[in-house]
């Protein structure tokens, strides 16, 4: 037997299907607690501000519809981030709440994000002498390239298509993940 969905899964997943009829901007919490079958009152104990509801739906929606292939290695995470490009093609609405939800100042303690997770461990494992700060900085860049405001400021700024930003994210990422491989080598 499935357990029931909890009451904050519920109300994100009615918020992305009012998000295929209009923008975040024009749902309401009053919409929302129509759409979801929960009390306006409900939703703000859940998300109290707007950018607490942008930021949990980017996730949810990440988690959802944009969910990372498993990576270990350099070549594994290119095509990762390649996959997800493809993905954001094809539901662009739900790729531009993402980038503008994960371009937001964190408003809760959340624990890091399964991609820099995988990336952290990728790192650790291709680079294992990389001195901690090192990697920290490494992750960081590299997940920023891999993330949906990248995709979104390339697709806005440039007009490229899913696989001109891969490659554009090849070419930044090559300059990184590398290094790192070398530095493994090295030691």
């Amino acid at each position: 037997m499935d357990a029931a969905p909890d009451t904050s899964s519920v109300i994100l997943a009615s918020a992305a299907v009012l998000l295929r009829q209009r923008t975040f901007e024009d749902i309401s919490y009053l919409d929302l607690a129509d759409a979801s079958e929960v009390s306006e009152r409900t939703i703000y104990r859940r998300f109290p501000t707007r950018s607490h509801l942008l930021e949990a739906l980017a996730r949810w929606i990440e988690a959802e519809h944009f969910p990372l292939a498993e990576f270990h290695d350099a070549d594994g995470f290119r095509e990762a981030a390649r996959m997800r490009f493809r993905a954001y093609d094809a539901e662009p609405a739900f790729a531009f709440v993402a980038a503008r939800g994960g371009a937001l100042s964190p408003t809760a303690d959340e624990p890091a994000a399964p991609i820099t997770q995988a990336i952290v461990a990728m790192l650790d494992a291709t680079a294992p002498t990389l001195n901690r700060r090192d990697a920290r900085r490494t992750a960081a860049t590299v997940r920023y390239f891999a993330s949906p405001m990248f995709w979104a400021r390339m697709r806005t700024g440039f007009d490229m298509s899913a696989d001109e930003i891969s490659a554009a994210f090849d070419s930044a990422v090559r300059g990184f993940l590398p290094a790192a491989t070398n530095a493994n080598r090295a030691a």
